[in-house]
């Protein structure tokens, strides 16, 4: 599974990394996780308002940082 959190950095964005990393760890789910901070690769997946997970090339949830339950959920679909 290849996971992608877009973000340049703010707190939401580390937020959303540190969530992320704790539920593939937790889950012990078969992930590879990259942080986008560039913004023009952010651009590339139509995203205004970060942050946004993006799972196997489709953007899951953007503009805010959901529960833990909720990244459970769209990794272990």
């Amino acid at each position: 599974m290849e996971i992608k959190i877009l973000g340049t950095g703010c707190s939401k964005c580390k937020t959303l990394e540190e969530l992320t990393r704790k539920v593939v760890k937790d889950n012990r789910i078969d992930a590879h996780i990259t942080k986008v901070e560039d913004i023009v690769e952010i651009m590339k997946y139509n995203i205004m308002t970060t942050p946004a997970l993006v799972v196997d090339g489709k953007v899951v949830v953007k503009g805010r940082v959901p529960s833990s339950e909720e990244i459970k959920q769209f990794l272990t679909r």
